[in-house]
């Protein structure tokens, strides 16, 4: 049994993972340049992470379900609970979390898109999906999308402040080359 919108699901996970591997390279570039890893950008990197791969298997999710030949209101329900559910603990908290970790909650900009509009998005989808709404594929396949760029508009302007940062060029030792 197929799923309906598999194939923008199927894709969709495709650009979510190509775009986990781009933004790792983040972790290579300051190295490379001669610079120690920041907190900052260590704690950016595995949030843009995290948050790819909770969408990722968000947009998995339905299709895996769909194999058990479950209704269909019953295969958005659940993968809507499933991936709604931790995606929304993730925005909400992200704040608290970059505060306790690197001292500074995010800018303004990055609070309003990546926290206000994907807690509204996911949030709008979990009470369409849950309350039944004839159109559940395509508000859960919305908010997947909506989310997704959400993080990379984060990851945007993570990787300006990175690179604005002063790089702080590690003292080479004897053993290393010249």
């Amino acid at each position: 049994m197929e799923v309906k919108g598999a194939s923008v699901l199927y894709t969709l996970a495709g650009l979510m993972i190509t775009f986990a591997g781009f933004s790792s390279l983040l972790l290579a570039l300051r190295p490379a340049a001669g610079a120690r890893l920041s907190l900052l950008d260590r704690y950016l990197a595995k949030t843009v992470m995290t948050f790819i791969f909770v969408l990722v298997a968000g947009a998995l999710l339905p299709a895996l379900l769909a194999l058990y030949e479950l209704p269909d209101q019953w295969v958005w329900r659940g993968a809507g609970l499933v991936f709604g559910c931790p995606m929304l603990l993730l925005q909400a908290t992200y704040p608290r979390r970059r505060r306790n970790v690197v001292g500074s909650g995010p800018p303004p900009v990055v609070f309003a898109v990546l926290v206000v509009v994907g807690v509204v998005a996911t949030m709008t989808m979990l009470a369409c999906v849950l309350a039944g709404c004839p159109c559940r594929a395509a508000v859960y396949i919305t908010a997947l999308t909506v989310d997704f760029f959400t993080v990379v508009f984060g990851y945007l302007m993570a990787l300006e402040i990175i690179m604005q940062q002063p790089l702080e060029v590690r003292e080479r030792t004897e053993g290393e080359g010249a």
